[in-house]
Order: structure tokens, then C-alpha cells, then sequence
């Protein structure tokens, strides 16, 4: 990404956590980029592209910390939490300091699902990798790596969105790397 569209995709988060996506246009965006509004639609065609970049923007940055943070320990339970800090905990963080957080959520139309996916699939793929050494006691529970690494990415994922505080979350993602390491170590 260029450094111009990752300036304009910086103020439209920081007008999407101010006011939401919804009520966010994309002269607005301009005005806080500090761009002309030509500029602005020469980079991004309309507001859903600017949301699509922007959720390319911050998965791209997630996935960067997780590799950083796994190059630091080779302990499963230790890489669990580096994951699970990247996909679910700094966003909640993100969107629990926003007070249009559900405007946020809501703002996730069609167009950005793609956007959603693609992260999602690169997480499981991290995942997979990680959970990789453990494959033989996995499929001892009846399961296959790939489910596994399915259901802790989308389990770690609806946990930011459900959980009613950060609190809360974290005791969710603490159950979940229970029972990710029970079932890596054959039990």
C-alpha cells in the first residue's frame, strides 16, 4: 500500500472510531486527510473501498504483530495468546474505545465481507501452522486440523464481537486456549 493511501486510510479510522462509518462521508475524509477531495477518489473510488482498504490495512498489521510475536516463543500456549491478542483482543480494544462501535460493525457491508474473509483465512492459516506439531493428537479427537484450525480462528473472532467487556473476553479466549491445548495434547 502507498504511503498516501495509508495516510487517508489512518483518517478515515480515525473518523470512522469519532463518528462511524455511517455517518462518515467521504469529504470528510479528505478534510481529515488533508487532501484535496479529487485526491481522495483517485485513491479510493468510493467509501466502501476506503473500508475494504481499511480492514486490508489493519489485518495486514495484525498479521505482522502475529508473525513478530511467534518468532519469540515456540510454546503453543504462548503463540494461543499471540493470536489471539492479534485477531480478537486489539480489536476489541479498537472498537470498545469507539463510541460508535456497533455504526462500526454494522458498516461492514457486503463489499468489505470479502475483506473479512480473506483476514480470517490468513489467521486459520497462522493457526493451522501453529497447531501443525499437534496434528496426530487433533485427529485422535476426531477432528481435522483444518476444523480445528477453523473453529479457534471463528470462535477467537465471535468472541470480540459478543463479549460484553474486555473482561469478559478474555475469560472466553482463556477457555478457548484450555481447550486448544487439551485437545493438542491427546486428552
Amino acid at each position: 500500500m502507498k504511503e498516501r493511501e495509508e495516510n487517508i486510510i489512518e483518517a478515515a479510522i480515525r473518523l470512522f472510531m469519532r463518528y462511524g462509518v455511517k455517518r462518515t462521508s467521504m469529504n470528510d475524509i479528505a478534510a481529515e486527510a488533508g487532501i484535496a477531495r479529487q485526491t481522495l477518489y483517485n485513491a479510493f473510488s468510493n467509501k466502501d473501498a476506503v473500508l475494504q482498504a481499511t480492514i486490508r490495512l489493519l489485518a495486514d498489521r495484525a498479521m505482522v504483530g502475529i508473525e513478530a510475536g511467534l518468532q519469540k516463543t515456540d510454546n503453543l500456549g504462548d503463540q494461543l495468546d499471540v493470536v489471539f491478542k492479534h485477531i480478537a483482543i486489539d480489536p476489541f480494544d479498537l472498537l470498545d474505545a469507539s463510541p460508535n462501535s456497533e455504526d462500526i460493525v454494522a458498516g461492514f457491508n457486503a463489499s468489505s465481507q470479502s475483506e473479512l474473509a480473506a483476514a480470517a483465512a490468513r489467521n486459520k492459516a497462522v493457526i493451522s501452522r501453529i497447531m501443525k506439531p499437534f496434528e496426530s493428537e487433533i485427529e485422535k479427537n476426531g477432528l481435522t486440523l483444518d476444523q480445528f484450525a477453523d473453529f479457534l480462528e471463528r470462535s477467537a473472532s465471535a468472541a470480540k464481537y459478543n463479549a460484553g467487556s474486555r473482561k469478559h473476553l478474555l475469560s472466553l479466549l482463556a477457555v478457548l486456549k484450555v481447550a486448544a491445548l487439551k485437545v493438542a495434547a491427546g486428552a
